[in-house]
């Protein structure tokens, strides 16, 4: 069988990886476990879009690393965060490409969370240039 032409000019797994505009807080429960200004948006063909924060706006000291890892290409090896906080807590919460394939280095040292356990909100910048002023 052959495979159609529609089907060998497709690239499934593309990346499209971008600074967000704004601000994303990740929740669990009542806590806050990660906020930034800083966030990257993954865009995925075939996939929802996914935001990614830097460890450095993340509070590892709710989570904890665990042994599960999961193969991505062309992102490469994720692994996987328990989150623990308010007296509860979630397996594989929160993932991470530590050293991801070429494709996929702008989101080194940058967490995932799981849409399913955390709550993310985001809140997009607002675009000064196109704010209407209103004088009084």
């Amino acid at each position: 069988m052959q495979a159609s032409g529609a089907i060998s000019r497709h690239r499934p797994g593309q990346l499209a990886i971008e600074p967000f505009a704004g601000t994303v807080t990740v929740r669990f429960s009542d806590a806050i476990v990660a906020a930034t200004e800083r966030a990257k948006v993954l865009r995925e063909e075939g996939h929802e879009p996914v935001f990614y924060i830097p460890f450095e706006d993340i509070y590892f000291d709710l989570f904890e690393k665990t042994n599960t890892t999961s193969e991505s290409p062309p992102k490469g090896t994720a692994s996987y965060w328990r989150v623990h906080a308010v007296g509860s807590s979630a397996d594989d919460f929160m993932w991470a490409y530590e050293t991801p394939d070429t494709a996929a280095r702008a989101i080194a040292r940058h967490g995932a969370f799981d849409p399913k356990k955390a709550r993310i909100d985001v809140e997009p910048a607002e675009d000064k240039r196109h704010t209407p002023h209103v004088t009084e």
